[in-house]
């Protein structure tokens, strides 16, 4: 039982509903209140609803329904603050209800609910009219809805019978036409016996033929054997008259051979005439030169790996870019990330190439700088520094991948250092016969 409470004896205070306030009832006083809730300030508002006071009025609706309720029954000020919110927003219908008359065509539960924020004589009796008009509407949905899904069975079950009807049609129809297949399945099978019987005298038959065919071919192995043992003495004289012929041939052939090595004789003294002529040098390189090798005293990233210094020393970049031919390539990105992630991406760029190209004059190496072109939403307008090769990758292309094919561009056995820390690309690039170095050691070394 739920008691409420007013301003005074005349305002319905003393009036008590005896039963659960409808839910119908419920939700258009929550929406009432959400409505007016935000016409009050956070001071005017109950401690207990202050933390919804940014709320929407359906969020406050969804959210503090339950909070709301409970603050307009226990707090008459805040209850006194709404209706005076309800009266604003609906004069019509508090002014029907001050005067005691609810307009007839208004909806029960609006004028419950109203009734039931204002508190004013006879407001029990509008609630409890509105709970039960809405469980008489209830009732009559309810029932109307029975009878629909009723009406709809109905219409189901005879369309369901007259599916029987029309199923067992068919399948006595197909019953039917199964017996007759089944009579002419058996006449065929009578007359594929019938043609079995046939086929195993006629197969009885080709096996005698086959014995007598079998009997004829040996015979003419036989023949063709003897056919070759003569053939093959006939192939042995044959070789014999062609190995005499052979021999008086070279016999025969030394005046031929004299004419030949004369001409040639004469081939080689124009030949060597022509160089002296044409004054050749004499040839510098030979195929042993063009084999990629190291030489003696020759330097290569493998060896620099094999001194004692530490991975991350700088030492070891300054001793890689001391060898002849080296190039540089770093992963611009994986650098600047590792040293000043903070940095706007512009600026990152920048002060690495900046410091990349000081470090291009001071070792003569070659350096080229690659960044991801996925991570730029325009074209870079960007001036080289001197020195520093700067390579954006195309789109569908990232930046590991590219400078994947700048260490396979190179040729076997120049000094390739890549300076990444994705252990991916190290590893790649060392397949390939590059010189991985972490991002740290170039930052070290830059600084």
């Amino acid at each position: 039982m739920v008691e409420t409470t007013g301003g005074g004896p005349q305002d319905g205070a003393a009036e008590v509903l005896d039963r659960p306030l409808p839910d119908g009832v419920r939700r258009r006083v929550v929406q009432i209140v959400a409505d007016g809730f935000g016409g009050l300030t956070v001071a005017e508002l109950p401690a207990q609803l202050r933390q919804y006071a940014r709320f929407t009025p359906n969020r406050r609706a969804k959210f503090a329904g339950n909070a709301m309720a409970a603050a307009l029954e226990t707090d008459p000020l805040f209850r006194q603050r709404i209706g005076e919110k309800l009266r604003e927003a609906e004069p019509e219908l508090t002014g029907a209800l001050d005067s005691g008359s609810p307009p007839p065509a208004a909806d029960p539960l609006d004028v419950a609910a109203a009734a039931y924020v204002l508190r004013q004589p006879g407001w029990v009796k509008l609630v409890t009219a509105a709970g039960e008009e809405a469980q008489r509407a209830d009732a009559e949905r309810a029932d109307e809805e029975t009878r629909a899904e009723l009406e709809r069975l109905r219409g189901e079950l005879d369309r369901a019978r007259e599916h029987t009807r029309s199923e067992a049609e068919r399948l006595r129809a197909e019953l039917d036409a199964a017996k007759k297949e089944t009579d002419s399945l058996h006449r065929k099978l009578r007359s594929a016996l019938a043609d079995v019987k046939r086929g195993e005298a006629a197969l009885r038959k080709l096996r005698g033929e086959m014995e007598a065919v079998r009997a004829e071919g040996q015979a003419q192995v036989s023949a063709a054997e003897s056919e070759t043992r003569r053939l093959k003495a006939r192939l042995g004289e044959t070789e014999a008259a062609l190995e005499a012929a052979r021999r008086a041939a070279r016999e025969g052939r030394s005046v031929e051979d004299m004419r030949v090595r004369l001409l040639l004789d004469t081939v080689l003294d124009a030949a060597q005439g022509l160089r002296r002529e044409l004054a050749l040098p004499p040839v510098s390189v030979r195929p042993a030169e063009t084999v990629d090798a190291v030489e003696p005293g020759r330097m290569t990233p493998k060896d620099i790996a094999a001194r004692a210094l530490s991975e991350d020393d700088p030492a070891v970049l300054d001793q890689l870019l001391a060898l002849p031919q080296a190039h540089l390539v770093v992963d611009g990105y994986n650098v600047t990330k590792t040293g000043y992630p903070q940095m706007p991406l512009e600026k990152q760029r920048l002060r690495l190439l900046g410091q990349l190209a000081q470090l291009a004059a001071q070792t003569g190496a070659e350096v080229t700088c690659v960044f991801d072109g996925a991570e730029l939403a325009a074209p870079v307008l960007l001036a080289p520094p001197r020195g520093v090769r700067v390579l954006f990758s195309k789109p569908g292309v990232t930046a590991d991948e590219l400078i994947r094919q700048l260490v396979r561009a190179e040729p076997p056995g120049r000094p390739v250092i890549v300076v990444s820390t994705d252990r991916e690309v190290a590893d790649g690039v060392a397949r390939a016969g590059a010189r991985p170095v972490a991002s740290v050691v170039l930052l070290k070394r830059l600084s």
